[in-house]
């Protein structure tokens, strides 16, 4: 059986076709949304790679180091010498090294206390084994209290367009239960 041109030319376009859209379509949205998921994170480390963190409220320093010790493998520096909680650390490690934002949208930078990222927010200081350092600086919760403004260290903050604007994101509210706590959850229990 002899086929016609018309049919080969149909042949051929439906192959091109095909092509195109698995190329695309398919092996595309994996690298899409693996771009989207990367542009989400907030930092750009794992948890390995953290040696340090500080948490500056309002009241007081919480200071935690790696010891490298398996037992223990963090201790809390400040407000005493004492192991830190593995659950509490670990909670936060995750959040750190894996939180993503929600949303992110730039304001003027006098507008910082409305958002509750003035001077009285907390603060969260990442120290990376390479001495790089890394903040964030949690704010009020949103309207519908499932979510809290946040600031990032202005190496990151890539959507502010003048010096007078800077960018606030979108974070869930976890990160508001993973340092309001009470000094006695930081520390391991005997």
């Amino acid at each position: 059986m002899k086929l016609k041109r018309s049919t080969w030319l149909l042949i051929f376009f439906a192959l091109i076709l095909g092509g195109w859209v698995y190329f695309y379509e398919i092996r595309g949205t994996e690298k899409r949304s693996q771009i989207q998921t990367k542009q989400q994170q907030i930092f750009n480390f794992t948890e390995e790679e953290i040696k340090k963190i500080t948490i500056t409220k309002s009241e007081n320093v919480l200071e935690f180091v790696r010891t490298g010790n398996s037992d223990r493998p963090w201790q809390m520096k400040q407000p005493k010498d004492v192991p830190a909680s593995d659950a509490t650390i670990s909670f936060l490690l995750d959040l750190v090294a894996k939180g993503k934002k929600v949303r992110s949208f730039a304001i003027p930078v006098s507008n910082l206390s409305q958002y509750g990222l003035d001077q009285s927010a907390t603060k969260i200081t990442i120290e990376l084994k390479d001495r790089e350092s890394q903040e964030i600086i949690l704010g009020n919760a949103n309207f519908s209290d499932r979510l809290v403004y946040a600031r990032v260290n202005s190496s990151t903050n890539e959507r502010a367009t003048t010096a007078k604007d800077t960018t606030v994101i979108l974070i869930p509210k976890n990160w508001h239960y993973a340092v309001e706590r009470d000094l006695s959850e930081w520390k391991q229990t005997p």
